[in-house]
């Protein structure tokens, strides 16, 4: 049986390394469900608007279903020789059924197939990725409420900055995980669009009920231009770029892992079930799970790169160069998923070290904006006390001292608006629970974040 659902305009069959280079059987089988299930959608929908028989619709099904079970039980031999996962089906279903199974492929095209596979697959992956998300924003919240009370050094540039609560630190990466959910929702409902009907380009001439296939199916709506129908790949590069800023988010959490996992810092340890070993150094114990996902980035980022280069400079309507959206968008989402996975167990197991994160907190002069705040409700313009907690800042640096370890008579020599209240201020603690403004580090304010968040997940 040949492989083949074309031909008859050639005189010699194709070079074996033309049928080499062109299949995309060896990464698109996986789509063999969605391209059965559209398949039988569109059978239904030719019978009924009277374009093949009942009779013929039935025999059609009947074999689809066969073969379909097959293939879920493992047992369907995908023989790599076929051009592709749609040649493959059809193929298959002629050689089981006869000749009527040829009549399936009426009023349709490779084109809208390829791209209604497509689509109804992503729609899955989206749905399992914005599980795996929600599963992730879960474990942050939890640990949030449970760390409330921990206090660390906020930084910005590397460099330690003001003190701030853990739970605030861990709550912004469930805002990053917020909109990264939010981009795929958005992803889905572009995704949710029939291309059937649109055959090569330009529709079909036989009276197809395209709402009849969008209902079965589960479609929202139906594509309005055939030309796009077919070559439109934004779907698939949004979906690469959804997942290109979600990777970004879990490698900057990666990053931070891998720093505060580190002797230098010691604020957290990783579980010993999730890290691993040195081959030649027996003491080494090597955070393995976050490093990786850091790596990955470059390919995730590679993949979406990738497409928008090989879309750029298509005419319409459809070119094989389409293929090539596939194995990015299958690679893609399946490390996304491996990522989300692990990074949420990583959360999950990891412990933070609250003795080692209080004492950062107390070293580097991190109430120094405080100070210069306290000068501020004095009356001192903000920029003249800002110029006299960086003098402070040099002299106690000069000292080897913190600024909590200064004598009242020595800060006085900087400004005589300090007085004995100044010492509040200058606690790390106090430091903190001064800022309860919506969306600040107080205990108050991350509780709120942490309750918002619990309302917005349904937990």
């Amino acid at each position: 049986m040949t492989d083949k659902v074309w031909g008859g305009r050639f005189d010699k069959g194709p070079d074996e390394i033309l049928n080499l280079f062109n299949a995309s059987l060896p990464f698109d089988k996986r789509l063999y469900a969605q391209d059965i299930d559209g398949s039988m959608a569109h059978c239904r929908m030719l019978a009924k608007q009277g374009i093949i028989s009942a009779d013929e619709a039935a025999q059609i099904l009947e074999t689809l279903k066969e073969i379909r079970a097959e293939m879920d039980r493992g047992e369907f031999l995908f023989d790599e020789g076929f051009e592709d996962i749609h040649s493959l089906v059809e193929k298959t279903l002629v050689k089981r059924a006869g000749p009527v199974g040829e009549k399936l492929h009426t009023a349709r095209s490779r084109n809208d197939q390829v791209s209604l596979d497509l689509r109804m697959y992503m729609k899955e992956a989206i749905r399992r990725l914005e599980s795996l998300i929600h599963d992730m924003q879960g474990v942050i919240v939890r640990r949030a409420e449970e760390e409330i009370e921990v206090i660390m050094p906020g930084y910005t540039h590397l460099q330690r900055a003001q003190p701030v609560l853990l739970a605030h630190h861990l709550m912004a990466y469930y805002e990053m995980l917020k909109r990264d959910r939010e981009r795929f929702l958005e992803n889905y409902r572009r995704v949710n669009v029939l291309p059937l009907g649109s055959a090569a380009l330009a529709g079909s001439t036989f009276d197809l009920d395209r709402e009849m296939v969008a209902r079965e199916l589960g479609f929202e709506k139906i594509s309005e231009n055939s030309m796009d129908a077919v070559s439109d790949r934004d779907f698939v590069a949004e979906f690469l770029f959804a997942s290109s800023l979600l990777i970004m988010h879990l490698s900057r959490l990666s990053e931070e892992i891998v720093i505060w996992s580190s002797q230098e810092f010691g604020f957290a340890t990783l579980p010993d079930e999730l890290c691993t070993g040195s081959s030649i150094m027996p003491q080494k114990k090597n955070p393995d799970i976050p490093e990786l996902v850091r790596g990955k980035t470059g390919r995730v980022f590679g993949h979406l790169v990738g497409l928008l280069t090989t879309l750029k400079g298509l005419p319409l309507s459809y070119n094989k160069d389409l293929q090539e959206d596939k194995e990015a968008f299958f690679d893609t989402m399946d490390t996304m998923e491996q990522c989300l996975a692990v990074m949420t167990r990583l959360l999950e197991s990891m412990t933070f070290n609250k003795e080692s994160m209080r004492e950062g907190v107390e070293q580097g002069y991190l109430a120094a904006t405080d100070l210069a705040d306290y000068l501020a409700r004095k009356g001192l313009p903000f920029r003249q006390a800002h110029e006299k907690v960086g003098k402070m800042v040099l002299y106690a640096m000069q000292g080897k001292k913190e600024l909590r370890e200064l004598t009242l008579e020595e800060m006085k020599k900087f400004s005589e608006l300090i007085e004995n209240d100044v010492y509040q201020w200058l606690d790390p603690l106090h430091c903190v629970r001064r800022r309860e403004l919506p969306g600040g580090t107080g205990p108050g304010a991350v509780r709120r974040q942490i309750e918002l968040a619990k309302r917005e997940m349904g937990i």
